[in-house]
């Protein structure tokens, strides 16, 4: 077992960039006579010999101008080597999540840390390679969990005797594999007699006529879940199936799947909202490590107490420390506002984009206001914000002196390298936007090579360090990981009330929101046809509303105050909707 790792980035390495090979000129070990760093045959950069590199070998990955080099230390509990290794010099991955039966068992973790390596593994797809050229199969892993639950699956697995059903991450990635109509692509993997039930239950009726390649993202996403949940299998994979997805639809998807569950089946899944996590299963595997060098994946804990370890960022059955600092949430007034100076402020208009309306009742926003805004896809949130910026007819009426940075949903990437695309006076806001973002990573990168996670964290950067009035945010939290979306909720409120300016922000994660928002606006209607904008009004009424709407009521966790979904039915649960108190217990 190895007590450090060198990672090589192939993509950064740039040989000709540095002067030739600076790492290789500068290495103790290299300069000592030993082969520690070494250029390798087949493409020209460079590789490591991990049985000769020594700590000293660190100054040569901070001298590498790219970043292409990563010293990364094992935690020392770490007792055996990785279960599957990307070679050479490449991501490591220690230990896998289980399926348990009859439960919903979540994975927990930053982007970039083996989450959906590990669910391909255990789903049958990439047999591991404990760091050899070429996988031998199932059977080391089963030595490895030789006594637990988890070698029984895996011996099952080896064998043949396990059915995976595989809700992919990238589902914008279907209309390449398929073409046919909605009904056709679902019909075709029924086989447990379950089309009518699963176009009910994620309320897709209106869509099985059209062209798979003509729906969109949320629509493809909910299309994807029903093909996964049509099939008829021992174990059901879903890597991250919230995207896409408004509150009602998150909410709806979970009620479907833990009814797999009822039937006897295993089900494990990727989320990043977690309050859908919380709400949608019973065990969670937390996974910790460097991003893009490692990842360790912990044993099941129930879900309550897993999501208080990862906010905590530490597991003490395990005595792991894997964050610094914990995150809490504080209760702050119900009724948080601003009592600056207005910013910007409408009466009655509407707004229409072809056959939908938008009507907006009138608003005003002050100077520290970040005004959350919810609401079904389809509602007019974007259409408002396109209102408020006039990229589109409406009869609002705004200022002209009012100056807005607008962020939007669909982000497009271009060949402009990301310092160039966020201009020069974003470099004023580097410690305050750019830190907390991670930004300086990717400053010498083309957009195209961004991953949607990248690509979002550099939009907000671009939004926020443009000098504004106010602030227009579209999902902002879409690609990122629960520690990215805490991390940027905590900055873009900071950054309103130290800039005296002011932010609105679309978000379908109630977390995402409720930890951001000093007030909230509700859109409700005929989702596509007409719908209203109400607000921005008080935490508490905007809470109360909306999730009256859905059915659900929360409460605050005792150990950090974050918000969770009582238990349908529950006794606190139906206590609050007596008392018409959806947002937390009075």
């Amino acid at each position: 077992m190895k007590d450090r790792i060198m990672i090589v980035d192939k993509d950064k390495c740039n040989p000709d960039g540095c002067g030739g090979y600076l790492c290789m000129r500068v290495s103790p070990s290299n300069r000592a006579g030993k082969e520690a760093i070494v250029k390798d045959p087949e493409d020209g950069k460079v590789k490591v010999n991990e049985d000769v590199i020594s700590e000293a070998d660190k100054i040569a990955a901070n001298k590498c101008p790219f970043d292409a080099l990563q010293m990364v230390n094992l935690p020392s509990e770490l007792d055996q080597d990785p279960i599957h290794r990307y070679l050479p010099n490449g991501f490591s991955l220690y230990n896998v999540p289980t399926p348990i039966d009859n439960n919903v068992v979540g994975i927990l973790g930053r982007n970039g840390i083996g989450k959906s390596t590990a669910l391909r593994i255990v789903g049958g797809e990439m047999p591991p390679n404990f760091s050899q050229e070429e996988s031998g199969g199932y059977q080391e892993l089963i030595n490895r969990y030789k006594g637990t639950e988890a070698q029984n699956y895996f011996t099952r697995l080896a064998d043949g005797d396990v059915v995976v059903a595989i809700k992919p991450q990238h589902v914008d990635k279907i209309p390449s594999m398929f073409t046919g109509t909605v009904e056709t692509l679902l019909k075709g993997v029924d086989e447990r007699d379950g089309f009518d039930k699963a176009v009910k239950r994620l309320d897709i009726a209106h869509i099985i006529d059209r062209d798979v390649s003509k729906i969109s993202g949320g629509e493809l996403q909910r299309v994807a879940i029903a093909a996964t949940m049509l099939k008829d299998a021992d174990l059901y994979l879903f890597d991250e199936p919230t995207s896409y997805l408004d509150v009602k639809q998150r909410v709806m998807m979970s009620r479907y799947i833990k009814e797999l569950t009822d039937e006897g089946k295993n089900v494990l899944l990727i989320e990043h909202d977690l309050i859908i996590l919380d709400y949608l299963t019973d065990l969670t595997h937390l996974m910790y490590g460097e991003t893009g060098a490692y990842g360790v994946c912990s044993l099941a804990k129930t879900t309550k107490a897993g999501v208080n370890m990862y906010l905590d960022g530490f597991i003490p059955e395990e005595n792991m420390r894997f964050r610094q600092s914990s995150i809490t949430f504080e209760e702050r007034s119900k009724n948080r506002s601003s009592k600056d100076t207005e910013v910007i402020s409408w009466s009655d208009f509407e707004a229409t984009l072809g056959s939908f309306t938008l009507e907006a009742t009138p608003g005003t926003v002050n100077k520290k206001d970040v005004i959350g805004i919810l609401g079904q896809n389809g509602t007019g949130k974007t259409t408002f914000m396109k209102a408020l910026t006039k990229t589109i007819e409406s009869t609002v009426d705004v200022s002209e002196d009012i100056s807005i940075s607008y962020k939007p949903q669909y982000l497009e990437k271009t060949d402009e390298v990301v310092r160039t695309w966020l201009g020069p006076n974003a470099r004023k806001h580097k410690n305050t936007v750019w830190k907390p973002l991670g930004i300086k990573p990717l400053l010498d990168k083309p957009l195209t090579s961004l991953s949607g996670g990248e690509l979002q964290r550099v939009a907000i950067a671009k939004c926020l360090c443009a000098d504004a009035d106010i602030y227009l945010l579209d999902e902002p939290s879409a690609y990122l990981d629960v520690e990215q979306r805490l991390a940027t909720s905590k900055m873009i409120r900071s950054q309103m009330t130290d800039r005296d300016k002011s932010a609105l922000v679309i978000d379908h994660d109630l977390l995402f929101i409720d930890y951001i928002s000093t007030k909230l606006m509700v859109f409700d209607g005929d989702p596509g046809q007409r719908a209203k904008a109400k607000g921005p009004m008080p935490m508490e009424q905007g809470m109360n509303m909306f999730l009256e709407e859905l059915g659900i009521t929360f409460r605050r966790d005792l150990q950090n105050g974050r918000p969770r979904i009582n238990k349908p039915g529950s006794q606190k649960d139906k206590q609050q909707k007596q008392q018409g108190n959806y947002y937390y217990e009075k």
